[in-house]
Protein backbone atom coordinates (compact mmCIF):
# COMPACT_ATOMS: atom_id res chain seq x y z
CA UNK A 1 0.00 0.00 0.00
CA UNK A 2 1.28 3.46 -0.89
CA UNK A 3 1.98 5.75 2.03
CA UNK A 4 1.05 9.42 1.65
CA UNK A 5 4.19 11.39 0.86
CA UNK A 6 3.21 14.65 2.45
CA UNK A 7 3.00 16.01 5.94
CA UNK A 8 -0.34 16.35 7.66
CA UNK A 9 -0.43 20.07 6.81
CA UNK A 10 1.28 21.48 3.73
CA UNK A 11 2.48 25.06 4.10
CA UNK A 12 1.98 26.29 0.52
CA UNK A 13 -0.24 25.54 -2.45
CA UNK A 14 2.83 24.38 -4.40
CA UNK A 15 3.74 21.99 -1.59
CA UNK A 16 0.18 20.60 -1.48
CA UNK A 17 0.17 20.15 -5.27
CA UNK A 18 3.52 18.37 -5.13
CA UNK A 19 2.35 16.02 -2.38
CA UNK A 20 -0.91 15.32 -4.25
CA UNK A 21 1.04 14.52 -7.42
CA UNK A 22 3.53 12.24 -5.64
CA UNK A 23 0.73 10.42 -3.82
CA UNK A 24 -1.21 9.88 -7.06
CA UNK A 25 1.97 8.71 -8.81
CA UNK A 26 2.76 6.25 -6.01
CA UNK A 27 -0.79 4.85 -6.00
CA UNK A 28 -0.75 4.39 -9.79
CA UNK A 29 2.68 2.72 -9.66
CA UNK A 30 1.51 0.33 -6.95
CA UNK A 31 -1.70 -0.47 -8.86
CA UNK A 32 0.25 -1.23 -12.04
CA UNK A 33 2.71 -3.42 -10.13
CA UNK A 34 -0.10 -5.37 -8.45
CA UNK A 35 -1.80 -5.90 -11.83
CA UNK A 36 1.28 -7.85 -12.83
CA UNK A 37 1.73 -9.71 -9.55
CA UNK A 38 4.65 -7.55 -8.45
CA UNK A 39 5.35 -5.58 -5.32
CA UNK A 40 6.46 -1.97 -5.78
CA UNK A 41 10.01 -2.98 -4.85
CA UNK A 42 10.01 -5.86 -7.35
CA UNK A 43 8.78 -3.58 -10.16
CA UNK A 44 11.44 -1.04 -9.24
CA UNK A 45 14.20 -3.66 -9.28
CA UNK A 46 13.05 -5.07 -12.63
CA UNK A 47 13.12 -1.54 -14.02
CA UNK A 48 16.73 -1.05 -12.95
CA UNK A 49 17.89 -4.21 -14.67
CA UNK A 50 18.55 -2.65 -18.06
CA UNK A 51 22.05 -4.08 -17.91
CA UNK A 52 23.91 -6.73 -15.95
CA UNK A 53 24.50 -5.28 -12.48
CA UNK A 54 26.01 -6.47 -9.22
CA UNK A 55 23.90 -6.93 -6.11
CA UNK A 56 25.83 -4.27 -4.17
CA UNK A 57 25.59 -1.74 -7.01
CA UNK A 58 21.85 -2.39 -7.33
CA UNK A 59 21.38 -1.93 -3.57
CA UNK A 60 23.36 1.32 -3.69
CA UNK A 61 21.37 2.66 -6.67
CA UNK A 62 18.11 1.96 -4.88
CA UNK A 63 19.27 3.12 -1.45
CA UNK A 64 18.45 -0.29 0.03
CA UNK A 65 20.18 -2.72 2.32
CA UNK A 66 21.83 -5.55 0.42
CA UNK A 67 19.74 -8.03 2.44
CA UNK A 68 16.53 -6.45 1.08
CA UNK A 69 17.82 -6.72 -2.47
CA UNK A 70 18.73 -10.36 -1.86
CA UNK A 71 15.16 -11.12 -0.76
CA UNK A 72 13.64 -9.28 -3.72
CA UNK A 73 15.97 -11.04 -6.16
CA UNK A 74 15.18 -14.41 -4.58
CA UNK A 75 11.45 -13.85 -5.15
CA UNK A 76 12.00 -12.66 -8.72
CA UNK A 77 14.24 -15.67 -9.41
CA UNK A 78 11.54 -18.03 -8.14
CA UNK A 79 9.27 -16.60 -10.86
CA UNK A 80 12.00 -16.87 -13.53
CA UNK A 81 12.07 -13.08 -13.95
CA UNK A 82 15.75 -12.58 -13.09
CA UNK A 83 18.87 -14.73 -13.01
CA UNK A 84 22.09 -14.46 -11.04
CA UNK A 85 25.28 -14.91 -13.04
CA UNK A 86 28.87 -15.16 -11.85
CA UNK A 87 30.72 -11.86 -12.11
CA UNK A 88 33.25 -12.15 -14.96
CA UNK A 89 36.06 -10.62 -12.87
CA UNK A 90 35.15 -11.74 -9.35
CA UNK A 91 33.95 -15.30 -8.78
CA UNK A 92 32.75 -14.41 -5.27
CA UNK A 93 30.12 -11.98 -6.49
CA UNK A 94 27.05 -12.34 -8.67
CA UNK A 95 25.46 -10.11 -11.24
CA UNK A 96 21.75 -9.90 -11.87
CA UNK A 97 20.06 -9.90 -15.29
CA UNK A 98 16.46 -9.98 -16.39
CA UNK A 99 15.34 -13.19 -18.04
CA UNK A 100 13.25 -13.03 -21.23
CA UNK A 101 10.18 -13.58 -19.00
CA UNK A 102 11.28 -10.67 -16.81
CA UNK A 103 11.69 -8.42 -19.85
CA UNK A 104 8.22 -9.34 -21.16
CA UNK A 105 6.59 -8.79 -17.76
CA UNK A 106 8.36 -5.48 -17.18
CA UNK A 107 7.36 -4.24 -20.65
CA UNK A 108 3.72 -5.07 -19.82
CA UNK A 109 4.08 -3.26 -16.48
CA UNK A 110 5.53 -0.16 -18.18
CA UNK A 111 2.72 -0.15 -20.73
CA UNK A 112 0.07 -0.33 -18.00
CA UNK A 113 1.70 2.39 -15.87
CA UNK A 114 0.30 5.38 -17.71
CA UNK A 115 0.16 7.93 -14.92
CA UNK A 116 3.13 10.08 -15.94
CA UNK A 117 2.29 9.92 -19.66
CA UNK A 118 -1.34 10.86 -18.96
CA UNK A 119 -0.39 13.70 -16.62
CA UNK A 120 2.15 15.14 -19.07
CA UNK A 121 -0.37 14.90 -21.91
CA UNK A 122 -2.42 17.58 -20.11
CA UNK A 123 0.41 20.08 -20.69
CA UNK A 124 1.54 21.83 -23.83
CA UNK A 125 5.06 21.19 -25.11
CA UNK A 126 6.16 24.51 -23.62
CA UNK A 127 4.58 23.70 -20.26
CA UNK A 128 6.29 20.30 -20.28
CA UNK A 129 9.66 22.00 -20.80
CA UNK A 130 8.90 24.49 -18.02
CA UNK A 131 7.83 21.71 -15.65
CA UNK A 132 11.00 19.71 -16.34
CA UNK A 133 13.13 22.81 -15.73
CA UNK A 134 11.32 23.67 -12.50
CA UNK A 135 11.45 20.12 -11.15
CA UNK A 136 15.19 19.91 -11.83
CA UNK A 137 15.67 23.26 -10.12
CA UNK A 138 13.61 22.13 -7.11
CA UNK A 139 15.65 18.92 -6.85
CA UNK A 140 19.02 20.66 -7.15
CA UNK A 141 21.05 19.55 -4.16
CA UNK A 142 18.13 17.85 -2.43
CA UNK A 143 18.00 14.58 -4.36
CA UNK A 144 17.92 11.58 -2.06
CA UNK A 145 18.39 7.96 -3.13
CA UNK A 146 15.36 6.10 -4.36
CA UNK A 147 14.11 4.16 -1.32
CA UNK A 148 12.22 1.48 -3.19
CA UNK A 149 12.83 -1.35 -0.79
Amino acid sequence: MAVPAGPVTASTDAERAMFDFVDAYDRAYETAALEHGLSVAQACVLGRLTRQIGMRELADELGCDASNITQIIRRLEARDLVRRRPHPDDRRSRQIVRTPNGTILYAAFEESFEFARSAIANLSAREQDQLATLLRKALNGTREPNKAC
